[in-house]
């Protein structure tokens, strides 16, 4: 079998996609940078991949809400091909926008089990401002399959100014968490939770990151795509000597191990 193929979505303001696509090869992937439009109108097919990634960035310069323009194309100008695409038993990661992306257009939580219900979202941090910073992330289930064997503590950088996670109200929570639905946590470096800045944005109970039922669709506020590398930490040059690779690669290859042995 070839490669495992990931699609990168790409639109107007769309900014981490190279970054995304570059990490999806360093784990084992081929990579296609593909602007929406093109999904659309048919001259590309979601098809002919395992993984659709929706990187980061600040589509359409989030004028309405961050992500909600993306995620109305995802629903209404490739709903159909998006809904083939997860019912065949693939992947999708979103990153930032990306998961703003994915909440917004109903695909994640879903617990509704419809690919369309908004059971949550990702609006302005508590800080009122732009966060760019470091954070501490502890995985809390084991459901997703992007996160196994992160058994550590691990560090990832975030920058948004609209990553509060709010489920719609306390029963999508409960769902959320009885259904072991919740892939990270911000918490200190001891891996406690913790208040601001270690939850950079104030997320309900410090949610990071969240999957669907299956696992298999998967959105984060912090970067797994900048720090791949132990170079790319700013306090390298204690860590570089003591690790091979950066906290967010393992994100990638989990997903491209699983895709290349199941899909």
């Amino acid at each position: 079998m070839g490669k495992v193929k990931v699609v990168i979505i790409r639109t107007a303001g769309t900014n981490c996609d190279k970054e995304t696509a570059f990490a999806f090869e360093m784990a084992g992937a081929m990579a296609d940078l593909v602007h929406i439009n093109e999904l659309a109108h048919k001259t590309k097919n979601l098809d002919d991949y395992q993984i659709m990634a929706i990187p980061g960035g600040f589509t359409y310069g989030d004028d309405i809400a961050s992500g909600k323009i993306l995620a109305n194309e995802l629903r209404f100008r490739i709903g159909r091909e998006v809904e083939s695409f997860i019912r065949s038993g693939r992947l999708i990661i979103g990153i930032c926008n990306g998961f703003q992306v994915l909440v917004k257009a109903g695909l994640l939580p879903n617990l509704a089990g419809d690919l369309e219900t908004i059971e949550s979202t990702l609006t302005l941090n508590d800080s009122d401002k732009f966060e760019d910073r470091w954070v501490y992330l502890k995985r809390t289930g084991d459901r997703c399959v992007w996160t196994r064997e992160i058994d550590h503590i691990i560090e990832l950088p975030v920058a948004h100014g609209e990553g509060k996670f709010i489920p719609k109200n306390k029963n999508i929570l409960k769902k959320i968490r009885d259904n072991g639905l919740v892939a990270f946590e911000y918490v200190d470096r001891d891996g406690k939770r913790a208040g601001y800045p270690y939850c950079p944005n104030g997320s309900v109970e410090n949610i990071a990151g969240i999957c669907d039922r299956t696992g298999r669709i998967f959105g984060l506020m912090p970067h797994p795509e900048r720090y791949i590398s132990p170079y790319q930490h700013p306090g390298w040059t204690r860590k570089s000597g003591k690790m091979r690779d950066g906290d967010g690669i393992t994100i990638f290859r989990n997903g491209v191990n699983y895709a290349g042995k199941y899909l």
